[in-house]
């Protein structure tokens, strides 16, 4: 669902496959999970396992410096960067010069997030993108 968002927010002029993630940094924008192990549901995770993604996103996000490190699931971020007040939108914290932006999850425990619904937050990024 993040590829369809994505591109209906306007950010891509196409709908990317997920192999092609890696296009987003042309847009200066990396979109990222902050744990790669796949799971049924985000509670399955440990708050190491999001610790540790978190300080292997922060070592990618410092070597590839896209101008917005967009993370999918703001429970994801509260506790991968220990921001426990965090809220979907812009972040105050900043990896380099990298800005940050927690993103709404499409999993099924955020079912009152729409497709539409998510169009419209990463239309938000996209907006903040080009202007910065």
């Amino acid at each position: 669902m993040v590829q369809i968002t994505v591109h209906l927010s306007g950010f891509t002029p196409r709908r990317l496959r997920p192999d092609e993630q890696e296009e987003l940094l042309s847009y200066g924008l990396g979109i990222t999970n902050v744990v790669a192990r796949a799971t049924a549901r985000a509670d399955e995770l440990t708050r190491e396992e999001y610790r540790e993604g978190g300080r292997i996103l922060t070592g990618k996000v410092e070597r590839l410096a896209p101008r917005w490190l967009a993370v999918v699931g703001v429970t994801a971020y509260r506790t991968a960067f220990d921001e426990p007040k965090a809220v979907i939108g812009p972040q105050r914290r900043t990896i380099g010069t990298t800005r940050v932006w927690a993103l709404p999850n499409p999993s099924g425990l955020n079912a009152h997030w729409t497709a539409a619904t998510m169009a419209e937050e990463y239309a938000r990024l996209r907006e903040a993108a080009q202007s910065a």
